[in-house]
């Protein structure tokens, strides 16, 4: 599932493409997506408005038009977002394509539908509200030590599922979390409130460190991302422990160890993280 890194390198290669670019047409390719696609919305607020800023909040790109809609965009489990140019037909798994007035079109192509599409009319204060409801960004001065040590007070959920829930920082996926605790030498199911105050310190530097390298990469491809260019991401080339069960651990040389928790892999070295 693409994370943080991965929206992020694909917001970062659209918006030199669609910045000032006008919407003419939205092309549907008929099929639900993880809630139905209100496609005569999107139309109403995106034909014929022109793009003002690509951004992402979370793992969620905010395209906002000039009259001052919000297109949001979750890429699920195997989305793609790239520009092409339009042709007559939308290909098998294309869910939607934005038209644009350079002849150029944008197309969300996901094959296993987990992804979302919704448009936020004018000043719908449902927008904020969902906004609210997402933790501070990995990036911000709102996620910190302190942030992190509140929220975990008194908690004996692993401080790898901590690290997952949206509403406690933005933006961290399965394979991130493995690596960041890794590089915090912290064993993932350690209990959050039993994590101390250094080593809240290390997680917050282990985040920003991970995504900053990721993001450099551009995101981690393990099958299917690819950028808005149909690059793949490197940084899986980096990674220290994910995916890695029974190799040596850079650090120590201890087989690095698999185990569940949530239903989602984890992988630790039990040497640096023990």
């Amino acid at each position: 599932m693409p994370e943080l890194p991965e929206v992020e390198v694909i917001r970062r290669g659209l918006e030199p493409h669609l910045a000032g670019r006008r919407i003419v047409e939205v092309r549907f390719g008929g099929h639900r997506l993880r809630k139905p696609v209100r496609i005569k919305a999107l139309r109403q607020w995106l034909c014929n408005a022109r793009i003002e800023t690509v951004e992402r909040r979370a793992k969620y790109l905010l395209i906002t038009m000039d009259n001052r809609a919000c297109l949001v965009i979750h890429l699920g489990m195997t989305g793609r977002l790239g520009l092409f140019p339009f042709a007559d037909h939308l290909l098998r798994h294309d869910h939607l394509g934005w038209k644009l007035d350079n002849g150029l079109e944008m197309r969300f192509n996901e094959t296993r539908r987990f992804g979302a599409v919704e448009i936020f009319p004018p000043d719908d204060p449902a927008l904020p509200l969902f906004l609210a409801s997402l933790g501070p960004e990995p990036f911000a001065p709102e996620f910190s030590a302190a942030h992190l040590a509140r929220l975990a007070s008194g908690s004996r959920r692993p401080v790898k599922n901590l690290l997952l829930d949206g509403r406690v920082v933005a933006g961290i996926g399965n394979i991130y979390a493995s690596e960041i605790l890794f590089d915090a030498a912290i064993r993932p199911e350690r209990p959050a409130g039993e994590i101390t105050a250094p080593e809240w310190r290390r997680v917050v530097e282990a985040t920003r460190l991970i995504l900053q390298r990721a993001i450099a990469a551009g995101g981690t491809t393990i099958r299917d991302f690819v950028d808005s260019s149909g690059r793949p991401g490197y940084f899986k080339l980096q990674l220290a422990v994910y995916g890695r069960g029974g190799q040596p651990c850079p650090r120590c040389d201890r087989a690095i160890e698999k185990i569940v928790q949530a239903g989602r892999a984890t992988y630790f070295c039990p040497g640096c993280q023990g």
